[in-house]
């Protein structure tokens, strides 16, 4: 006699402000979008470091470090445990990366629509500036052009 339990399939978490993510897929999505930070460092509940900068890239190696120095932050999610996704008093989302007795707590200062607004309008400012770089080339060209004759 077998004894065989249904196969069932238990859903995919869902995570609304607050929670616990161990999938390092999902704590790459999270914090892709970040901006700007106030990071805080401790190591058994004792304060390391802080300070502001921006997240320049994220990533999940277990061969690389994270990274904080210069105002910027490299972070490898493969550095952490999991993360740990709270809300302060006043609603505002902040992430804490946890590793045994050591935290870097990541306290966005932009939205990820602002952060996506002000990349486009970087994008659209090049544009125009590679436009204008152009449009003078092109004028110093002819120009040289029609000097050419004499």
């Amino acid at each position: 006699m077998s004894h065989h339990l249904p196969d069932t399939k238990v859903p995919a978490p869902c995570i609304v402000d607050t929670g616990i993510i161990v999938n390092k897929l999902d704590m790459k999505r999270l914090l892709a979008d970040l901006g700007r930070v106030r990071y805080i460092y401790t190591q058994e509940g004792k304060l390391q470091s802080e300070g502001e900068g921006d997240v320049m890239e994220v990533f999940a190696n277990p061969q690389r470090s994270t990274l904080v120095a210069n105002s910027a932050l490299y972070i490898n999610v493969a550095s952490f445990d999991y993360l740990q996704l709270k809300q302060s008093p006043q609603k505002e989302t902040y992430f804490d990366l946890m590793q045994e007795s050591t935290c870097l707590r990541l306290i966005p200062l932009s939205t990820p629509l602002q952060e996506r607004r002000e990349r486009k309008w970087n994008v659209s400012a090049i544009e125009a500036m590679m436009e204008e770089v152009l449009a003078a080339r092109w004028d110093a060209e002819i120009d040289d052009d029609c000097c050419d004759g004499f």
